[in-house]
């Protein structure tokens, strides 16, 4: 251990992000961006900003933005807490609801962030193995829990679950917090907002990185019960005061103002990926239910990291996990269509040779 180091900094094993690399002519599918811009009104809003207000701080309370996200959602706006992407939210709530005596539960597969954030806060974690067809079986995390979190559309399989079935985890767990991590909600999922008003222990958290394309800007929101939103306050009024800056702010209330044009993306997002999936299965792949902007595909015969070796080669990144229980998994983010007619015809050319 290195002389200077706390010693928390010797114990942590740090989220490794999708690789992004820097190649020319590249196709790529290993991080789940947007294939399609931002809206135009985003833009516009970002020019317009840039000036001489840029000078003075933000508003650390984002009340124009937490106003357009309570309108959006028919909530108020002190159900409604935003930071800098949806990743310091769940660091947040981690740190200001998930950390109790008894132990956390969350998936054995799922975003690889959650454990880092358990030994970050040194919070105790459980990990509950989802089924053989790798689903969220919501009866397992029947058990006494410091709080429980899980992704609806879970990462990285794609799979989700209906809005009645959390709000019956709801009914039955109300002694501690539940967090749904709604990254993927805008792609055919169901989201649990509507019942904010009705479970005080619900938390539910959205970003604007995927389906409105600013992963960029980084903008993340949760909504939930005014106490439930005091405590993630009191922690980033304790980290840092002013999380968004102005372009953040104004892109983001432009963003959710723009429905036709999130309306329009998302749609041809959902079109690509049930087309992406039926041509992989017709080259014999195994392909989960996805309600993302990705699949999650294994092929009957061939291993998954030659897969994803031989389409880098040919130019095509998509990731690849080594987790035993998923490493003959690939997950291929839906792009553009070319991009997406790309993607089958190489592999319909390489898998014969592998």
């Amino acid at each position: 251990m290195n002389r200077f180091w706390s010693p928390i900094v010797e114990r942590l094993k740090p989220y490794v992000p999708g690789e992004q690399p820097r190649l020319a002519n590249l196709i790529k599918l290993n991080t789940n961006e947007n294939p399609f811009g931002p809206s135009p009104q985003v833009l516009a809003a970002l020019r317009e900003e840039l000036g001489d207000t840029l000078r003075l701080y933000p508003d650390p309370d984002a009340d124009e933005l937490r106003t357009v996200i309570a309108e959006y959602f028919q909530l108020k706006k002190q159900q409604v807490f935003v930071g800098n992407g949806s990743d310091e939210v769940l660091a947040h709530a981690f740190h200001a609801l998930l950390k109790h005596e008894r132990p956390l539960l969350f998936p054995d597969i799922t975003y690889s962030f959650y454990p880092v954030y358990c030994g970050l806060y040194e919070i105790n974690y459980e990990q509950v193995p989802l089924t053989e067809d790798m689903q969220i079986r919501l009866d397992d995390y029947d058990r006494p829990n410091g709080g429980i979190i899980f992704p609806n559309p879970n990462a990285p399989t794609g799979c989700a679950l209906a809005r009645e079935a959390i709000e019956a985890l709801l009914r039955r767990n109300r002694d501690s917090v539940v967090v749904i991590d709604e990254a993927y909600i805008d792609f055919g999922g169901e989201t649990a907002a509507p019942l904010v008003g009705r479970y005080p222990n619900l938390l539910v958290i959205q970003t604007l990185s995927k389906s409105r394309s600013l992963a960029g800007l980084r903008v993340g929101f949760a909504l939930g019960d005014p106490t439930l939103i005091e405590a993630l306050t009191r922690i980033k009024d304790s980290f840092n005061s002013y999380p968004l800056g102005r372009l953040a702010l104004k892109g983001a209330v432009a963003a959710l103002r723009d429905r036709s044009h999130f309306e329009k993306t998302t749609a041809a997002i959902i079109r690509l990926r049930e087309e992406v999936a039926e041509a992989l299965c017709r080259l014999d792949f195994e392909v989960l239910p996805s309600k993302a902007n990705f699949v999650f595909a294994r092929h009957t015969r061939h291993d998954a990291a030659r897969i994803s070796h031989r389409l880098r080669e040919a130019g095509i990144v998509v990731r690849h996990f080594s987790q035993e229980r998923i490493s003959q998994f690939l997950r291929i983010t839906v792009g553009t269509g070319s991009q997406c007619k790309a993607l089958v015809e190489t592999l319909a050319r390489i898998l014969p040779d592998l």
